[in-house]
C-alpha cells in the first residue's frame, strides 16, 4: 500500500513502536515528522527515512509543542496522519506507588496526548481530512495489576478518542485507537516504578513479543482498511482485547448523534 504524498507526525518517534511505524510508513512512501525528547536517536530513526523532519521537544512543554505544530503543519502544507504514541509505562503496586508517579505518567500518557491532538484537529476539520491515531494498550482496555496508573491514562486515552471520533464524524477526520499487546521494545525496561525511578528491566513476555516491525505492518494496515479499533495482540492478551472489544454498531449509533444534531441541540441549550 502506497502512501506517496502523505505526511505523518508521529510523537515518540526515538524507538519501540513510533520508530517503526515511521521506517514502515516511510517504506510505503510517506513523508515522516519525528517527534521525541532524544534528537540522537530521533536522527538515527530518520537515517532510515526517505523524506522525514525531526521536531524534537517534551510533550509536556506546551510552548514547544505550539511552536512544533506550527512547524510540521507548514512543512508540507499539512499534517495527514498524526499519532499520539509517546508514553511511559509503569510497575508497581498501587499501595506502594507514590501518588507523583500517578500524575507523570497521565500527564505524559493522556494529557500531553490531548494536548497534541487539539493542535491539529482544527486543521484536519478545516481541511476535510485527516487521520488521528491514538496508541493505548490492552492495558487501556482490561485492567492490569502493576499498572494502576497506566491502565487509567490508557483507558482515558481511548475514551477521550471515541469520543472525538463521533464529534469529528461529519468533517472527514477519521479518528483510529490502538490496543497493542506486548511488543518487543524497551517500555517494561523503561518503566516507573513506585518511587518513580525507571525499573532497569524487561519483562520476558514483552521480549518475546511482537516485533515491533510486524507490529507497525499490521497497525497502518489497518488504519488504510478504515478499522477504528485496532487490535494488535497475541495468544491471551488477543484473547482478552478481543473480549473488551467495542462492538462496531456503537460507533455508528454514537456517530449517528452528531449527524442528527446533537452538538447543535446542546450548544443552543448550553
Amino acid at each position: 500500500m502506497s502512501n506517496s504524498n502523505t505526511t505523518v507526525w508521529i510523537t515518540g518517534a526515538s524507538s519501540g513502536i513510533g520508530a517503526a511505524l515511521a521506517r514502515e510508513w516511510s517504506a510505503r512512501g510517506a513523508s515522516v515528522i519525528l517527534s521525541g525528547r532524544d534528537k540522537v536517536r530521533l536522527e538515527e530513526v530518520a537515517s532510515d527515512c526517505a523524506d522525514s523532519l525531526i521536531l524534537p521537544f517534551d510533550v509536556r512543554d506546551d510552548a514547544a509543542l505550539a511552536e512544533a505544530t506550527s512547524q510540521a503543519i507548514a512543512w508540507k502544507g499539512g499534517v495527514d496522519i498524526a499519532v499520539a504514541n509517546a508514553g511511559i509505562s509503569q510497575r508497581s503496586q498501587a499501595l506502594k506507588t507514590d501518588m507523583q508517579v500517578y500524575r507523570d505518567i497521565i500527564d505524559i500518557d493522556l494529557t500531553a496526548q490531548i494536548a497534541f491532538t487539539q493542535g491539529l484537529i482544527a486543521h484536519m476539520a478545516e481541511r476535510g481530512s485527516g487521520n488521528l491515531l491514538f496508541i493505548s494498550s490492552i492495558a487501556g482496555k482490561v485492567g492490569v495489576p502493576m499498572r494502576t496508573a497506566y491502565c487509567a491514562a490508557k483507558f482515558g486515552l481511548a475514551g477521550y478518542a471515541d469520543a472525538l471520533r463521533a464529534e469529528l464524524s461529519q468533517k472527514g477526520v477519521s479518528v483510529h485507537v490502538i490496543y497493542p499487546g506486548s511488543i518487543a521494545t524497551d517500555v517494561s525496561r523503561n518503566a516507573l516504578t513506585a518511587d518513580g525511578s525507571k525499573r532497569g528491566r524487561s519483562d520476558k513476555v514483552i521480549d518475546e513479543g511482537i516485533p515491533p516491525t510486524d507490529a507497525a505492518k499490521a497497525m497502518i494496515d489497518a488504519v488504510g482498511k478504515g478499522e477504528r479499533e485496532i487490535i494488535v495482540a497475541q495468544g491471551m492478551e488477543a484473547g482478552m482485547g478481543e473480549m473488551r472489544r467495542t462492538p462496531e454498531a456503537l460507533f455508528d449509533q454514537v456517530a449517528g448523534m452528531v449527524a442528527k444534531g446533537y452538538i447543535e441541540k446542546m450548544e443552543a441549550e448550553s
